[in-house]
């Protein structure tokens, strides 16, 4: 991937593939014959060792692509197994199948047992199948699964959902996925992740006129995109001209969070970062960070003096629900000041649901369920749908974290974050990213720049921060790397 890709639907792909065979007059078996040979070659490159390849083709185009990378791979010397559910359903497909058996080789069905492979290929359903696989398919890709050899996805893994990422049944687990024609949004986000392994994407040298009248679905985003955002500072710089981020959590026993998220908010360039939290917390704060104002704040008439100097409030990291607050949190509303809310702050607007134009909610998929009154597992059945729904309800950014974190707003193509790792699943990595966002929101980015550019940020940080494990992987350990990645002249991105 290189700094932004686009995203599109499956339905999408078809169209796209239906223009240029019937519009550019580019024969169909033309294109499927590119996409077998774009996948073998990406094979040979992956595993040059492999002497014996196993092929499981289905009954649609994603079998025809597999059988053109079956008889191609027999041309080449190698051993080809070809296992079938079922004869090629017609069409260019069909055809791909008789040339293959007039190479020589002769398609089995599936039986119990695998034969012995180096790799296998699935090719059983592509963008073909939306609901879990049942009967054959399902023995077959759970047998494929458990045989322990490499697995190559041609376009999608079997059982992935290429629209939504979900995974309702069993799906294939590959160490390598090869697209055709465009990029699908579902192999970017939740649970497709632990299946879609490496993603490769090939065009097949359609043009771009196919694409006409089609606007993408989403844009996915790698580290390489930060420089988008984050431009070298002037000469004549000074701390007003970078915001001030007030920063209101932390109560008793929570000093921890809202210290995370000050400590994001500086090295993500905040001019000024202020913190109104407990007293309790004060003293340690100073002497951890004395770069965060710490303020004691005990009822809300310590608080609006504070909210006065403010560019942008962040808002949630242990603020509790407690009288406490709710206090400040409705001092918060009340302000009118640009916001970014996370953890509590988040429990409370779902308890009394409003719009907030200028402001950025951080949800995880639990926090994100409350906030929508469904489940979590409704919100990562479709994690798209989840965003634009959260996004449409309150009127504001909405950042869906998680495996490929969504950023969504009313009227914007979503973003998806290519970057982040499951190290990053631990307590307190919200509380940094509530920060970052509040500190480029500070910095003059608009609500949905920030917040893509944040998460962007916070993520690349931790795939940084990881580079010695990702187990253990902590949030202040991502600091270091916030601040280095936030300058991206002198990373070369």
């Amino acid at each position: 991937m290189n700094a932004s890709l686009p995203l599109y639907r499956a339905d999408d792909a078809r169209a796209i593939d239906h223009y240029a065979i019937a519009t550019l007059g580019i024969p169909g078996y033309l294109l499927m014959t590119r996409a077998g040979q774009t996948a073998f070659d990406a094979l040979r490159a992956r595993w040059p060792e492999a002497r014996c390849i196993g092929v499981a083709c289905g009954p649609g185009n994603n079998g025809g692509d597999g059988y053109v990378l079956a008889r191609l791979a027999h041309d080449a010397g190698l051993d080809v197994r070809v296992i079938a559910l079922g004869p090629a359903g017609g069409g260019d497909a069909a055809l791909a199948e008789a040339d293959l058996r007039a190479a020589g080789v002769e398609p089995a069905g599936f039986a119990d047992a695998l034969p012995p492979v180096d790799v296998w290929v699935d090719a059983l359903f592509g963008t073909g199948l939306s609901r879990a696989p049942t009967d054959a398919a399902a023995q077959l890709i759970a047998a494929m699964n458990e045989a322990g050899r490499p697995v190559l996805a041609l376009d999608v893994p079997s059982g992935v959902n290429a629209d939504t990422g979900a995974v309702p049944g069993v799906a294939v687990t590959a160490e390598l996925t090869v697209s055709f024609i465009c990029a699908k949004r579902g192999l970017f986000t939740g649970p497709a992740l632990d299946h879609v392994g490496v993603h490769r994407l090939d065009d097949l040298a359609v043009p771009a006129a196919a694409r006409q009248g089609l606007s993408a679905r989403a844009v996915a985003y790698d580290s390489d995109a930060l420089s988008n955002w984050l431009r070298p500072r002037p000469r004549d710089s000074h701390k007003n001209r970078f915001g001030h981020v007030l920063c209101v959590g932390g109560d008793i026993g929570m000093g921890g969070a809202i210290r995370l998220c000050a400590e994001a908010a500086l090295r993500s360039g905040a001019g000024v970062v202020s913190v109104a939290t407990r007293s309790d917390n004060v003293a340690a704060l100073v002497s951890a960070r004395p770069e965060a104002m710490a303020r004691p704040v005990e009822d809300a008439d310590d608080f609006p003096p504070l909210l006065t100097r403010a560019d942008v409030v962040a808002i949630g990291p242990g603020l509790g629900q407690g009288d406490w607050g709710r206090a400040l949190w409705r001092a918060t509303l009340a302000s009118g000041k640009a916001l970014v809310l996370d953890a509590d702050a988040l429990n409370l607007l779902a308890a009394a649901p409003r719009g907030l134009p200028d402001a950025v909610l951080t949800p995880h998929p639990g926090e994100a369920a409350r906030l929508l009154g469904c489940t979590g597992a409704e919100i990562q059945a479709d994690r798209f749908a989840a965003a634009a729904a959260l996004a449409e309800r309150y009127q504001s950014v909405v950042v869906l974290k998680g495996a490929g974190s969504i950023v969504a707003a009313p009227g914007r193509t979503p973003a998806v974050i290519a970057a982040g790792n499951p190290g990053m699943a631990v307590a307190g990595m919200g509380d940094l990213l509530t920060g970052a966002v509040a500190a480029l929101r500070a910095q003059g980015l608009s609500p949905f720049d920030a917040a893509v550019c944040g998460a962007l940020l916070h993520a690349s940080a931790g795939d940084a921060a990881a580079g010695d494990g990702q187990r253990g992987l902590l949030p202040s350990d991502l600091l270091p790397e916030l601040r280095r990645l936030a300058n991206p002249e002198r990373t070369g991105r």
